[in-house]
């Protein structure tokens, strides 16, 4: 059994936004099935008092990632529209943070600590472990997870409430054992709720 340290702990849910949910003009295969438990780690971190951070594309009209741009991806999450904001299910604290990344046209930006301030806000909230959650597996969870870890944070991926979009098949599952390899672990939620 896992023993988890809450003290310096803060929760990252990466980009659960409306255009990677069912619907969207990226859709995340399946990823309004993890609404509700991401919604029972939100309110798990609101409860202890901690950080609850959310991460969003946060792209310019002509960004350098959409296909028109010479980019792999449809036009998704531009900046002000409807598709850019974290989906209306989930639970959003009041005092929560909100990370704007790839907000640059000409920079692609898939991990939540470039080019912003995150790992600023992190260090001045003290905190050191890191809970991740969200979307998508292969891509923006996956760079935020190694970041973190370059960074020296511990970093607990919460591998029921992360969906991929696997480009390729077994993407998902790839991203998941190069995480692990560099130094993340696996959570669950019933692993959580003993230490709540």
């Amino acid at each position: 059994m896992k023993n988890i340290e809450w003290q310096g702990s803060a929760l990252i849910v990466v980009d659960m936004q409306n255009d990677f949910l069912p619907g969207g003009k990226l859709e995340v295969p399946n990823s309004d099935t993890i609404i509700p438990i991401i919604n029972e780690y939100i309110k798990i971190f609101e409860k202890k008092g901690l950080p609850v951070v959310f991460t969003r594309d946060w792209h310019p009209e002509n960004h350098i990632s959409f296909k028109e741009n010479g980019g792999i991806w449809p036009k998704h999450c531009v900046q002000n529209t409807e598709g850019a904001q974290i989906h209306k299910d989930i639970y959003i604290p009041n005092n929560s943070i909100i990370i704007n990344k790839a907000f640059q046209s000409d920079m692609e930006a898939y991990s939540g600590f470039q080019n912003t301030d995150l790992d600023q806000k992190l260090k001045e909230m003290n905190v050191k472990n890191l809970f991740v959650c969200g979307v998508a597996t292969d891509y923006c969870v996956l760079n935020t997870v190694l970041d973190a870890l370059k960074l020296n944070y511990k970093v607990y991926l919460l591998i029921d409430a992360i969906k991929g979009v696997d480009v390729n098949p077994n993407d998902s599952e790839e991203a998941i054992k190069k995480m692990i390899s560099n130094g993340a672990e696996l959570l669950v939620f019933d692993e959580i709720v003993q230490f709540v």
